[in-house]
């Protein structure tokens, strides 16, 4: 390959934060060419963000480092700030971090404008955008109307009127819903596809991005694990049984765990084909019938909603409109639906952070108006927030834990004392969301899902009795998935009820116990898994979309398998 190729060069990159020991990145190695797709993968903590903010200089975080960087041979640190402006485009999580102006013509506008481009192409630029990527009917509206949706495509498209030559993305759809998410990953190949940008890109929606990839980069512990197409890394991880396996798209995983000659399938397409095959040869038919309605025995309702309506103001149109729902005791109820239909505003109506204007909302009988402050939230609910570092005030975890629960004794001069008599208690909270290893370090210097846990630690503290969580699984891999529905079993096990809003549709088809749409301001559909997941296209599982066919009532790949096993 030669030097013109190579886009980028990471030479035995060496990193680690301040007063950590251990490398968040190990001798890395990597190699990109122009034009390629790479998709970044591995679990939470394993470098992937620590190694994407090494790829653009004014990102680089503060610690000790060594080894080199080139773009397009040249060592980056020698890139000024303009030159990488222009040539490197970062897309982050959350586009309320990217966006700097009021309006979305001003927003495409601005980093040429700061550039110090002429007038007549910023004009020219910016309608190019505006056309390519759909947002010529939003194009003089307010950035705060937005949906996530359109926020992250404007920020994309604002960082693409750059003319970048390399677009790094750092799970750009976490905090988008399914559908959403599916369209801003297919403008993301598009732009690969038509422009020829070289894509390099962290996502945990691995069945949306894998089948573009021309290479997967799998990380672990700081390092690269393995490095290849998409049916080379399956093919690896299983040889391996490694756990990153369970990060597969969903036909892959299915394909592991069953005997089979054939091709190991990718997307779901894949996954439909290869099980007709496996049915035809087997002499299956097709099933034409819905699953059977199941009812769930009820227990006690512990929160209710009682014709709930909300507006933000008295002139703006109801986001909350006659909303009906019940919360029963000890059970994980999930919400899921699109952005901006008013889920994280009913959230924030159950946690009695914003009041409605008509209707009731009663937890255990009781208005919750009628609660103190102190009733409600020390001891009742908890609160886990989308944005986990709005909770985040000191300079370490460790810190951020004691602090929850007082056990913090202030000194003079900023100094301070820990105070020992609360010691098993976080350590029993550590131990539950398995930040060890993590309690010296910086909140802020965590990765996305590394942030999570300490936020869920910092609540549990606080001994709810109901946990109300706005996207939790947003950053966390499949791996901690797991780990993450364990410590949740065990809060439900001692009582404790969830209600979770999410877009993460195979977690809450796996492990909820009941599911529901929101839409328009209300939830227009409500039941248990299999009979919430079974009757969607959309707002339904990967397992379901490949094998509603021969098993209508498949939820989970687990299911699909079992049912396989069994063939």
């Amino acid at each position: 390959m030669g030097s013109l190729d190579r886009m980028l060069e990471i030479r035995d990159l060496c990193f680690s934060y301040p007063t950590e020991e251990k490398r968040a990145l190990n001798h890395v190695n990597l190699t990109v060419k122009e034009g390629e797709f790479i998709v970044l993968c591995g679990k939470s903590g394993c470098g992937k963000s620590t190694l994407l903010s090494h790829m653009k200089t004014p990102l680089t975080p503060h610690g000790k480092r060594k080894g080199e960087i080139l773009f397009k041979g040249k060592p980056l640190h020698e890139m000024s700030n303009r030159e990488q402006s222009q040539q490197i485009g970062f897309v982050l999580q959350n586009p309320d971090n990217q966006i700097v102006t009021d309006k979305v013509w001003h927003e495409l506008a601005f980093g040429l404008e700061s550039l110090g481009l002429p007038n007549e192409e910023i004009r020219i630029r910016v309608a190019e955008m505006a056309s390519y990527f759909g947002i010529q009917g939003w194009f003089y509206k307010n950035v705060n109307e937005l949906s996530g949706g359109q926020k992250q495509l404007l920020n994309l498209a604002s960082i693409m009127a750059m003319h970048p030559d390399m677009l790094i993305l750092d799970e750009p759809t976490s905090q988008l819903d399914p559908i959403a998410a599916s369209d801003f990953l297919e403008t993301v190949k598009k732009i690969n596809r038509d422009m020829g940008t070289t894509i390099i890109l962290t996502e945990h929606r691995l069945e949306d991005v894998f089948p573009a990839a021309d290479k997967v980069i799998v990380m672990d512990k700081g390092e690269i694990l393995a490095e290849g197409d998409p049916a080379y890394i399956g093919k690896t991880l299983k040889e391996q049984n490694h756990q990153m396996f369970l990060a597969m798209p969903v036909p892959m995983q299915i394909y592991s765990k069953v005997k089979s000659d054939e091709d190991c399938p990718i997307t779901v397409r894949d996954g439909r084909q290869w099980l007709d095959h496996l049915c035809q040869e087997k002499g299956i038919e097709p099933v034409h019938k819905a699953a059977v309605m199941q009812k769930k025995k009820e227990k006690r309702v512990l929160l209710e909603c009682q014709d709930v309506w909300f507006r933000y103001e008295k002139e703006t149109p109801d986001v909350v409109k006659g909303l009906n729902m019940k919360l029963y005791e000890g059970e994980f109820y999930c919400l899921l639906g699109g952005n901006g239909t008013g889920k994280t505003t009913t959230l924030s109506l159950i946690s009695r952070l914003r009041k409605p204007y008509r209707g009731k909302i009663l937890l255990n009988g009781k208005d919750i108006r009628r609660y103190s402050d102190k009733e409600l939230f020390r001891g009742y609910l908890g609160v886990l927030p989308q944005n986990p570092t709005t909770l985040f005030v000191k300079k370490t975890v460790e810190l951020e834990l004691y602090e929850m629960i007082g056990g913090i004794k202030e000194k003079k001069n900023d100094e301070f004392e820990i105070d020992m008599t609360k010691k098993e208690v976080v350590e029993g909270i550590v131990k539950l969301t398995h930040l060890e290893g993590l309690l010296h370090r910086h909140p802020y210097d965590l990765s996305g899902g590394e942030k999570q846990r300490l936020a869920l630690a910092k609540i549990l503290l606080l001994r709810p009795k109901v946990l109300l969580m706005d996207e939790p699984t947003k950053g966390l891999d499949s791996y901690f998935k797991e780990e993450f529905a364990q410590i949740l079993r065990q809060l439900l096990a001692q009582g404790v009820t969830i209600f979770m809003i999410s877009h993460d549709i195979e977690f809450c088809a796996s492990f909820g116990d009941r599911c529901g749409l929101f839409f328009d301001g209300s939830i227009v559909a409500t039941g248990i898994p299999v009979d919430f997941f079974t009757g969607n296209n959309f707002y339904t599982t990967a397992a379901n979309r490949m094998a509603r066919k021969y098993l209508p009532e498949a939820v989970t790949g687990k299911d699909v398998v079992e049912w396989l096993q069994k063939m």
